[in-house]
């Protein structure tokens, strides 16, 4: 079976999306049509914008969302037998999978990007990967550390990121490191996503999704809350709300995806960031990427 995954923020480079733009009238009007729902060019952010305007959060997410979808949406005989996305690529592929329109998923992960700004805002936090250390090893240290701190992303087998406040971040890294982690790297990130300082986006973001219409998926939809199969609309509605305080599984959406039978994985959208991370939960699985 054929699993197509979409990327989340960070996958971000200057050009991305041009080519396809330049070549595929439907990719144009798809872009057009972002710039009026956002209200400004985020075309030309994307091709001709510095790294810094890529990182912005109100620009970075729907650029990695409209680039991903719009290959999905002009890829001829595109027919996925199952779909996830790390993080806001969730939403790339709750679009693939027909689960909403192209113009609902904009308008949702615009207002995800501004809620997310805000909670950054609101309340200070960061995010730092730890390498080479068990997840259960790294769980403890965060339940024992003073303050927030979470686990936030299971990239894969070794790299598990934390989430919290700037503090309790720091005290755990040290922690970590005395425990065996071959790194614990502090991000450059603007916030603790996917921890409970995103709390007030998660109630934010949880108004524009309910009003919402969502459809039943074509394929299976693995969700990043609980990395299950899942395709009934009210319970993929509340598991996207749920994400912005919860901690995304991709190692364990990837083997359960591998389980039920992918024999092959397909980034679509920037970077090549998913590629790897399948690689490392399994060497021999098939990857690919289409830009």
């Amino acid at each position: 079976m054929k699993a197509f995954v979409f990327p989340g923020q960070g996958a971000q480079f200057t050009g991305m999306g041009k080519e396809l733009f330049d070549s595929n009238p439907r990719a144009k009007e798809l872009f057009n049509k972002a710039n009026d729902i956002l209200g400004f060019d985020i075309a030309k952010i994307m091709f001709e914008g510095t790294p810094e305007d890529l990182k912005e959060t109100k620009v970075t997410q729907p650029a990695v969302f409209l680039h991903s979808v719009a290959i999905a949406l002009t890829t001829d005989d595109f027919a996925p037998e199952m779909v996830a996305g790390h993080s806001l690529g969730e939403l790339s592929a709750l679009v693939a999978a027909k689960v909403i329109s192209f113009e609902d998923g904009l308008q949702i992960v615009s207002k995800r990007a501004q809620a997310m700004q805000k909670a950054c805002e609101l309340k200070a936090g960061t995010m730092a990967a730890i390498l080479a250390l068990d997840d259960e090893i790294v769980e403890e240290v965060c339940r024992e550390t003073e303050g927030i701190v979470v686990a936030a992303n299971y990239n894969c087998p070794g790299q598990l990121v934390i989430s919290g406040e700037i503090e309790a971040i720091n005290i755990a890294c040290e922690k970590l490191k005395d425990a065996g982690a071959k790194r614990a790297l502090v991000l450059p990130v603007g916030g603790a996503f996917h921890s409970p300082l995103m709390d007030p986006a998660r109630e934010e973001l949880a108004e524009v999704i309910n009003a919402t219409e969502f459809n039943e998926p074509i394929c299976p939809v693995y969700q990043n809350v609980n990395a299950q199969p899942v395709k009934n609309p009210e319970i993929i509605k509340q598991n996207l709300i749920s994400q912005l305080t919860a901690p995304v599984k991709w190692t364990q959406t990837v083997k359960n995806m591998l389980s039920d039978g992918a024999s092959s994985f397909t980034e679509m959208g920037p970077g090549k960031t998913l590629q790897g991370l399948v690689k490392k939960v399994d060497r021999q699985t098939e990857t690919m990427g289409v830009q």
